[in-house]
């Protein structure tokens, strides 16, 4: 195997990005999403655009919090937090806000997520891959077969 073992591992390592680094990346995501939501769906861009553009200013509104309240939370918390803060009915302009989203489709949102997750694995999961041997292969296998075969008993009981 590897002579790299996991207590060799500094696990609490973890990358600090600026907040113009996560801007400029959620930007990226944006473009790319725009690109998706356009091809997808029957939305134009500039309908599109508005409402990516209303996610990109939720969630950096989401990072500065994070980044200057005193007491801490995971980004992705309060990011939820200012979305659901500016979507509630007594929040002024909350159905200007709902009316400009709603042309953003989830799902061209989560597939350049979700590739971006695939790919960036880090240097610190591949050596623990490597330590964990053959078992972890069977454990994974098991995990998506039980999770499909679960999926598809509760898709055919309810449908």
């Amino acid at each position: 195997m590897s002579d790299t073992h996991i207590q060799d591992l500094d696990l609490s390592e973890e990358a600090k990005f600026g907040l113009g680094a996560h801007a400029a990346a959620l930007a990226v995501v944006c473009v790319i999403a725009l690109v998706g939501n356009t091809v997808a769906t029957e939305n134009t861009v500039p309908e599109g655009l508005v409402g990516l553009i209303v996610l990109w200013i939720m969630c950096m509104i989401g990072m500065l919090l994070t980044k200057f309240v005193p007491f801490k939370l995971p980004s992705v918390a309060w990011i939820s937090l200012v979305g659901i803060l500016a979507t509630m009915p007594w929040t002024p302009g909350s159905d200007w806000v709902l009316d400009k989203v709603s042309h953003v489709n989830f799902l061209t949102l989560a597939t350049p997520c979700l590739a971006y997750a695939g790919v960036a694995i880090a240097r610190r999961e591949i050596e623990i891959a490597k330590t964990s041997g053959w078992k972890i292969a069977v454990v994974g296998v098991l995990v998506m077969t039980g999770t499909y075969v679960g999926s598809a008993i509760v898709a055919q009981a309810f449908l």
